[in-house]
């Protein structure tokens, strides 16, 4: 049995020219980190003495005698893309909701080769985790996604990521000093708006025509270099605050699903109550919202926005780990031949619903 632990990220700066299309003619940049909030997913060869060959628990509860009979998309494409031949138990914990913005998806795909990987006795390298997640996800599932997600799950840290053109990624940890950091984390305020959406579907209104939005995507790749000056050049904090604001309002511009009057409304509260700036994390639409406050305003927000739940968060710097290892016994004989005597119709996949602990 195999547990890895995989971290949700915040972005700051940068996010949009992370997508393929626009790194593919301009390259693109992210600063942003992880946090110590994870996606769990314990995997462990499953024994050939029950009615099914693979069982994934998330949301829903899967019961399956094949790969393609798997309706998680990730959960199927990572399973063919390793080639495993035996039968799995596949189950996930997330200590946040998932389609809110903190990269769930990919720390899912991430953590999910990654324990795979181990159960088969390979230790793969975080670049390999990061190649093989964004093949998956935007080569094979076709999701409207970037790179930084995929590479902050992989690596962690609070980074400078560069995404060249011929593909390549520069990865860089901020060494900012431990008075800096606390500095940082004493501004931040992470809520929850409790508005679902999926990434890809806001990220595909305007990453469809990403090239003609080269104005505001230049701008945002600027903001990456300019927080970058503030946090490692030692000036006012409340600066990163301030180029948030304006990195938001740039963002909004790029499409309408991108915030809605409910959004609109918790940011606006949050600015009259001392925020400096913010801005919904990930693709937008809905999710956590990310506040920069002055430590002596922030229980004035709390009061403005009572009714949201925050979120408290550290940063964190190590990345996709597994965190328990334990051995499986050795069914593969007996799984091979009950393989080749049991077959089944596509009716025989059961999907139950379950409630996610």
């Amino acid at each position: 049995m195999i547990v890895s632990r995989t971290p949700y990220r915040i972005s700051f700066f940068g996010g949009g020219t992370d997508y393929p299309t626009w790194v593919s003619q301009h390259g693109g940049a992210v600063l942003a980190t992880t946090i110590d909030k994870y996606c769990y997913l314990t995997c462990r060869r499953l024994p050939p003495f029950f009615d099914h060959r693979y069982r994934v628990a998330y949301s829903q509860i899967e019961t399956c005698e094949t790969v393609d009979q798997i309706t998680h998309p990730a959960v199927r494409a990572v399973i063919r893309y390793l080639q495993c031949d035996h039968g799995l138990e596949i189950h996930h914990d997330g200590d946040l909701p998932a389609r809110s913005g903190v990269g769930s998806s990919s720390a899912f795909t991430v953590g999910l080769l990654h324990a795979l990987h181990a159960l088969a006795g390979r230790t793969p390298g975080k670049l390999q985790l990061f190649s093989e997640s964004s093949h998956i996800e935007q080569d094979v599932l076709k999701e409207t996604v970037g790179f930084q997600d995929q590479a902050l799950a992989a690596y962690g840290g609070l980074n400078h990521l560069v995404f060249h053109q011929d593909g390549k990624l520069s990865i860089r940890g901020l060494t900012l000093s431990s008075e800096r950091i606390s500095e940082l984390h004493a501004h931040l305020m992470l809520f929850y708006t409790g508005i679902v959406r999926t990434a890809s579907d806001v990220a595909r209104s305007y990453v469809g025509d990403i090239l003609t939005k080269e104005r505001e995507l230049m701008r945002m790749g600027d903001f990456v270099t300019e927080g970058l000056s503030v946090l490692e050049g030692g000036g006012d904090i409340g600066d990163l605050g301030r180029l948030l604001h304006e990195a938001w309002c740039v963002k909004r511009s790029l499409s309408g699903a991108v915030s809605n009057s409910e959004l609109d409304e918790i940011y606006n509260r949050a600015q009259g109550a001392g925020a400096l700036g913010g801005k919904v994390i990930g693709a937008g639409g809905g999710g956590f919202m990310l506040l920069f406050v002055p430590p002596e305003h922030q229980n004035d927000i709390r009061k403005r926005l009572d009714g949201l739940l925050q979120v408290p968060f550290r940063f964190e710097s190590k990345g996709s780990e597994i965190i328990f290892r334990a051995p499986d016994e050795d069914y593969s004989a007996a799984d091979s031949a009950r393989k080749k005597r049991v077959t089944v119709s596509p009716g025989e996949c059961t999907t139950n619903k379950a409630v996610e602990q």
